[in-house]
């Protein structure tokens, strides 16, 4: 919620996702040095649980394997319980869990 998305867009580390000429979703990735990290997936609240989160994180699946990672790696609060069984059951795997920043962090990876 405090990135910079100036920054973010014109590092071409930002995507949004269209519907009907309306823009109802939005997906950061950052690429680091041993793969990719699929930094924020949201999609408008009122536009949830109609495949838009699905789509995104199946276009960075796609972008990780374009770019020759074997893997994409997310992480996200340890509150959010439905967030974390959504990635379970699209084939995310935990790899461990850790404090940083003041954040309970959940660390996932699902192989390509």
């Amino acid at each position: 919620m405090l990135d910079d998305y100036v920054t973010r867009i014109a590092d071409q580390q930002a995507w949004v996702l269209e519907d009907a000429g309306e823009i109802v979703g939005i997906l950061v990735l950052d690429q680091g040095p041993t793969g990719l990290l699929l930094d924020n997936v949201a999609v408008l609240p009122e536009r949830q649980a109609k495949g838009f989160g699905r789509a995104l994180i199946a276009f960075a699946e796609a972008e990780a394997h374009r770019r020759g990672f074997g893997e994409l790696r997310l992480y996200t609060h340890a509150l959010m319980r439905e967030n974390i069984e959504l990635y379970r059951r699209i084939g995310f795997v935990e790899t461990h869990r850790s404090s940083e920043k003041g954040y309970d962090r959940v660390y996932m990876t699902k192989r390509l």
